[in-house]
C-alpha cells in the first residue's frame, strides 16, 4: 500500500493537471515497476521553489508521477493513471486555501490549508517506512 494519498488543490496543481486538483499516492521507488516505455522527464518549477520532476507517458504525454525532493527514492504517483484509481482514495485534502470555491469537500477526510504535519496524520506502518527511506537515502 502507498504511504499515504493525498489530494492537493494548490494552484500549482491546478494549473499542472487542467483540472481543480490532483491525487497522489506516495509509493517508495523500490516499489515501483515501471512498465512500458522509458518516460519523458519533465523539470517544472513548483511552490516551494526547490522544483519537480514530472515523468511524462513517452506515447500520450500524460503526467505519470512526480519527484521531489527525495528524487527517485519516493514517487508521488498520479492515481488517475493506475488501472483500478478508486481503491486509493485521498487520506487528506492539502492546500484547501485554494481549492475551488465550487468544490465541496463531503468524504469526511482531514482537510489542511496548505501542507499536512505527516506525524500527525500518517499510520504508524508508514512513518516507519519513511524513516527507513529516509535514513537509506542519508536525509
Amino acid at each position: 500500500p502507498p504511504l499515504f494519498v493525498h489530494c492537493c488543490h494548490c494552484h500549482w496543481c491546478q494549473r499542472e493537471t487542467g483540472s481543480a486538483f490532483v491525487i497522489n499516492a506516495l509509493i517508495e521507488g523500490c516499489y515501483v515497476e515501471r512498465l512500458g516505455d522509458r518516460p519523458m522527464i519533465d523539470r517544472i518549477p513548483s511552490a516551494s521553489g526547490r522544483g519537480q520532476q514530472v515523468a511524462r507517458c513517452a506515447c500520450c504525454k500524460t503526467a505519470v508521477w512526480s519527484h521531489y525532493s527525495l528524487g527517485e527514492a519516493l514517487y508521488f504517483i498520479r492515481v488517475g493513471t493506475i488501472d483500478e484509481p478508486d481503491l486509493l482514495p485521498p487520506d487528506a485534502h492539502i492546500f484547501v486555501a485554494s481549492k475551488q470555491k465550487w468544490l465541496s469537500l463531503t468524504d469526511r477526510k482531514p482537510v489542511c490549508l496548505d501542507f499536512y504535519d505527516r506525524e500527525e496524520l500518517w499510520p504508524e506502518e508508514s512513518l516507519r517506512r519513511f524513516e527507513a527511506l529516509t535514513a537509506s537515502e542519508g536525509v
